[in-house]
C-alpha cells in the first residue's frame, strides 16, 4: 500500500528533475554557442578592446584556458563545469563565478519577490472592484477598467521606469532615482517599474476568473444560506479564481527575473542583472553561463513551487499527484 502510493510521488519528483536538467542543459548550449558566435572570448581574458598582448601571452592565455582545444571540447568541459557545480573564474573579473553569483543574487531575488507580491496585490484588488461594480457602473467603466489592464500588461519596462523617474523623483523628489544603499525608499520606483506589467496581465486572468466564479452555484448557494459578499469572495470566489493567475505565477516570476536586467541598468542598482549584462558586452563565458544557469534553475524552482501550490489550492489536481503533498480534501468553492 505504501509502495503503491510512493510511486506517483517518485514519478512526480523525477519528471521535475529531468526537466530541470533538460532546461539547464538547454540554456547552457544556447549561451555557449551563441556567445563564441560573437566573438573571441581571449578579448576579455586580456584585458578588454586594446589589450597590447604580445603573441606569447596570448598563446599562453589560450592554452591555459583551454581555447586552444577543439569547439566541442571546449562545450564538454563547461557542461561538465555546470554537472559538478565547479563553474570557474570569470575571464574579466579573475573571481570565482559562484561567489560573484552568490554576490548579487540576493539583490535580483529581493526585488523579484517584491515586484511579484505588489503584482499580485494590484491584481487581486482590481478584480475585487471589477465583479463588486460588474454591471453597475456601465459598460463604460467596465471598458475603462479592461483598458487600464491592457496598457499595463503592454508597457515596455523601460519606458515606465524612465516616467517614474521623471515624475517622482525629479519632479516630486519623493524617491530617489538611484538604490543606493540599502535605503528601502530606493527599492519602490524599481519595484512598481517591474509589477505594473505583470499585475495588468495577472489582473486580466483574475478578473475573468473571478466573475465566472461569482455567477458559480456554489457562490450562489452560498449567498442562498445567508453569507454575506465578503464571506463569498474570501472563502469561496478568490480562492477559485486565484487558479489561473497562480498558475501563471512561474512564468510572471521568470520574467520578473528578466526584467531585473533593464531596471537595475535603469536605477543603477547592484544584482544579477547588472552583472549578466556586463559580462555579457565582455564575452566572459563563464559568467554569463553561471548567471543564466541559476535563473534557469531559479526559474524550475519556482514553476515546482506554483505546482505544489496549485494542489493545495486545488483538490481537483491531486488525483495522479503525490500522496505527500495532498492537502485535506475540502472542495473549491466549499
Amino acid at each position: 500500500m505504501m509502495r503503491a502510493r510512493a510511486l506517483p510521488a517518485l514519478r512526480w519528483i523525477a519528471g521535475r528533475i529531468g526537466g530541470a536538467l533538460l532546461v539547464v542543459w538547454l540554456v547552457a548550449t544556447i549561451v555557449f554557442f551563441a556567445l563564441r558566435s560573437s566573438g573571441d572570448p581571449l578579448e576579455a581574458i586580456l584585458g578588454g578592446p586594446g589589450s597590447q598582448a604580445g603573441p606569447e601571452a596570448v598563446a599562453a592565455a589560450r592554452e591555459q584556458y583551454g581555447l586552444d582545444q577543439p569547439l566541442v571540447v571546449q562545450y564538454l568541459v563547461q557542461l561538465w563545469r555546470i554537472a559538478t557545480l565547479q563553474l570557474g573564474d570569470s575571464y574579466a573579473r579573475r573571481q570565482p563565478v559562484g561567489d560573484l553569483i552568490a554576490e548579487q543574487l540576493p539583490g535580483t531575488l529581493l526585488l523579484a519577490v517584491l515586484a511579484l507580491t505588489l503584482a499580485w496585490a494590484l491584481a487581486v484588488v482590481g478584480g475585487i472592484i471589477t465583479t463588486s461594480t460588474h454591471g453597475r457602473l456601465g459598460r463604460l467603466a467596465d471598458a475603462i477598467l479592461r483598458g487600464a489592464e491592457i496598457v499595463a500588461t503592454v508597457t515596455p519596462g523601460f519606458w515606465l521606469g524612465a516616467v517614474l523617474i521623471l515624475v517622482f523623483a525629479s519632479s516630486l523628489g519623493l524617491f530617489p532615482a538611484t538604490s543606493q544603499g540599502s535605503h528601502p525608499a530606493g527599492l519602490v520606483l524599481p519595484v512598481v517599474t517591474l509589477a505594473v506589467p505583470i499585475a495588468g496581465f495577472l489582473a486580466q486572468v483574475s478578473r475573468d476568473a473571478l466573475l465566472e466564479a461569482d455567477a458559480a452555484p456554489f457562490a450562489v448557494t452560498a449567498r442562498a444560506r445567508g453569507a454575506s459578499e465578503p464571506r463569498v469572495l474570501l472563502r469561496h470566489t478568490l480562492r477559485h479564481a486565484s487558479l489561473p493567475a497562480l498558475a501563471l505565477s512561474g512564468w510572471a516570476f521568470g520574467n520578473l527575473l528578466s526584467g531585473a536586467v533593464v531596471v537595475e541598468v535603469l536605477f543603477a542598482r547592484p544584482g544579477l542583472g547588472r552583472l549578466l549584462q556586463d559580462a555579457a558586452l565582455a564575452r566572459d563565458v563563464p559568467l554569463v553561463i553561471g548567471a543564466v544557469t541559476v535563473v534557469a534553475l531559479l526559474y524550475v524552482a519556482v514553476v515546482v513551487l506554483t505546482d505544489v501550490a496549485e494542489l493545495f489550492v486545488d483538490p481537483r489536481l491531486r488525483g495522479p499527484r503525490p500522496a505527500a503533498l495532498r492537502a485535506p480534501d475540502v472542495a473549491v468553492g466549499s
